[in-house]
């Protein structure tokens, strides 16, 4: 499997391309799709499925120009609904621009497969309520969006966010990976299991 990514939107969002075989999926088209576009067709890849970590603006501005033009539906969890009913979801606030009304349907924890891959989706409330983690063991790889950072945190005082919550997330979910595993967050470097519990500071580490 394949892994590229493409910094999009006002924050710079990573938003991630896994590339299966000619099946992708993609996470958090957090701005204009275009570079993802142009992958997949130079690529030749056909995109199964937009995943979203959680219904912050900055992870969705893309949602619905990249559905439209690959006929992808967006998957996201309903808890992250509120989300659309203020600035967190719908942009539009501190001169930001206001995100494009999309559909999505609901994705709760299990197991699963999206582009022929096998994809453990773990519920990690705390930076938002519906926050979710897309682990591929197969890629050794987990999509965490703002839960985790390199040697940092998501920030959680914003409406829904909850600081314990997101701490027992990553105790419970993401440090219980295997320590080679890469942690593709929303914002930054990608970073490791065994590297973030040995030395990230909201957890102890040094």
């Amino acid at each position: 499997m394949n892994i590229a990514t493409f910094p999009l939107g006002p924050l710079q969002t990573n938003c991630y391309v896994l590339a299966n075989g000619k099946e992708a999926l993609v996470v958090d088209p957090g701005g204009d799709p275009g570079p993802v576009l142009r992958h997949l067709e130079n690529e030749g890849l056909t995109l199964t499925v937009i995943l979203n970590t959680h219904l912050h603006f900055d992870h969705t501005a893309g949602n619905k120009a990249l559905s439209d033009a690959t006929g992808a539906p967006v998957m996201a969890n309903d808890a992250d609904g509120y989300l659309l009913d203020n600035w967190l979801g719908a942009g539009g606030d501190m001169g930001l621009p206001s995100i494009a009304p999309y559909k999505w349907q609901n994705l709760e924890q299990g197991e699963t497969v999206f582009a022929g891959a096998a994809c453990r989706v773990l519920h990690t409330p705390g930076h938002s309520p519906g926050s979710l983690t897309f682990h591929f063991p197969d890629a050794g790889a987990a999509f965490v969006g703002d839960l985790i950072f390199y040697r940092s945190i998501g920030r959680t005082d914003f409406p829904g966010g909850d600081i314990e919550a997101l701490k027992r997330s990553v105790n419970e979910h993401i440090f219980t990976m295997p320590p080679e595993t890469r942690l593709l967050s929303g914002h930054g470097p990608e970073t490791s299991v065994g590297d973030e519990r040995n030395h990230n500071p909201f957890f102890g580490g040094f």
